[in-house]
């Protein structure tokens, strides 16, 4: 049992004071954040509906000065605004600790303003060896903040449609899923496997290719080209498919003409949906 409770928001609010002061939280208290963000996510399945308007951001990867940028002068502030996040929050960057302990206190605090997608960093066999791992036994000096937010990911939903429109995950598609009910019926508390439905959601990426189906360079999920991208839209009656998982330098790109959208925020890009303009061919987007 932790030492910490929540008798207000007030408290939690606290608790964001001294993280914008560049201030860690406790062990116990990452620990106390994570069981009390596991009941949250817990309700949530492995697809989640989302309202417009929503700001959609791409990768992390443990950027914290560009996490407060983005929220604070990009995006907008939270409550005011809901955010969708495609994953990716740790490893890389210096600050996954204080970037994820960012992310989760809010979705604690606004649960209906903030939505958190899992990305294929979000598994413990990457961040063992991609650095969050060592981060946290550097700042903390035992692995048991990394155990917290590791056992946490699992709980994460993977894919989020934006008013039954717009389809969003972190990776991509995936040979076994045609559907969006195909999606929900995805177990997702579990550890990423290194093939299958759910390894392909966080891992796959668009091709320009004319084969539909090729296996991955990276090792897992597949790259899919055009033709798969146009068929899921047209079987779901879905506008485009927006995910992460790519360095875009201009911050979003489309492929597949407009039915796919790689967005990669960590350089501080944001991009507001606005699904009744994409709906009406305007560009959907307002970048920044």
């Amino acid at each position: 049992m932790s030492c910490y409770q929540w008798h207000n928001s007030r408290e939690i609010d606290e608790w964001f004071s001294h993280m914008r002061k560049g201030e860690r939280l406790s062990e116990n208290q990452i620990k106390f954040l994570c069981e009390t963000a596991r009941d949250v996510l817990i309700k949530d399945s492995t697809v989640i509906s989302v309202k417009a308007p929503i700001i959609v951001c791409g990768d992390i990867h443990g950027q914290i000065d560009d996490l407060y940028e983005l929220i604070e002068n990009v995006g907008g502030p939270v409550p005011d605004f809901n955010y969708l996040f495609l994953g990716d929050y740790v490893d890389r960057g210096h600050h996954s600790v204080e970037t994820i302990s960012y992310l989760v206190a809010l979705k604690v605090r606004w649960p209906s303003r903030i939505n958190l997608l899992r990305g294929n960093h979000e598994s413990r066999q990457l961040t063992k060896t991609h650095g969050f791992y060592d981060e946290v036994m550097v700042k903390y000096g035992n692995p048991n903040v990394w155990r917290y937010f590791t056992d946490l990911f699992d709980y994460f939903p993977v894919v989020a449609v934006i008013d039954n429109y717009v389809v969003t995950m972190h990776g991509g598609l995936s040979p076994s899923l045609t559907t969006i009910d195909d999606m929900r019926k995805i177990s997702r508390v579990r550890e990423i496997p290194d093939r299958g439905d759910l390894c392909d959601l966080v891992w796959s990426d668009p091709h320009e290719n004319d084969m539909d189906w090729i296996p991955s360079p990276r090792g897992c999920g597949y790259l899919f080209g055009r033709n798969v991208s146009a068929e899921f839209n047209f079987v779901n009656n879905t506008g485009c498919i927006v995910r992460a998982h790519q360095v875009v330098m201009e911050g979003y790109r489309y492929t597949h003409g407009k039915s796919v959208m790689t967005v990669f925020s960590a350089p501080n890009y944001c991009y507001r949906f606005r699904v009744e303009q994409y709906k009406q061919k305007q560009l959907p987007i307002a970048a920044y």
